[in-house]
């Protein structure tokens, strides 16, 4: 297993610094990353639902772009213009309303310029997943 180069009190302090916009600490929390995998958790909000009661799919997909940006950075370290060149989702069942959704990510390959990772959403304590992802991210030149 890949050694993190930061852990996660450091990833979350340079999102804080520099990409506040995306991770204030109120409704996504980083619960482990070790430089292969993390697991976020977004805390439930109606604010996540689309018409028809089920968690929307922009509020995955954005879910897990950053989970992805968050194990990459815990694996190449503070790199803030690593940025996501391609992202492919699975919706496979409904998110349900009044649940957390936690997102699983995994580094898949790790090189000097692009990452490519998975990362399986899951509903509540649900091990089924209701979305499955793939991401490519570029890595820039240090």
């Amino acid at each position: 297993m890949a050694l993190a180069k930061m852990s996660v009190a450091e990833v979350e302090y340079f999102l804080r610094e520099e990409f506040p916009q995306a991770f204030s600490g109120d409704d996504i929390t980083i619960e482990s990353a070790d430089g292969q995998t993390a697991l976020l958790r977004q805390r439930y909000s109606e604010r996540m639902l689309r018409p028809g009661g089920t968690v929307s799919g922009p509020t995955l997909m954005a879910l897990a772009d950053f989970a992805m940006y968050v194990v990459l950075l815990s694996a190449i370290g503070p790199i803030g213009l690593a940025v996501t060149t391609n992202l492919n989702i699975n919706f496979l069942r409904k998110g349900l309303p009044g649940q957390d959704v936690l997102a699983e990510a995994r580094l898949l390959k790790l090189g000097k310029r692009l990452a490519v990772g998975e990362v399986n959403l899951l509903s509540g304590t649900s091990p089924d997943p209701i979305a499955h992802v793939t991401s490519t991210y570029s890595i820039p030149n240090v």
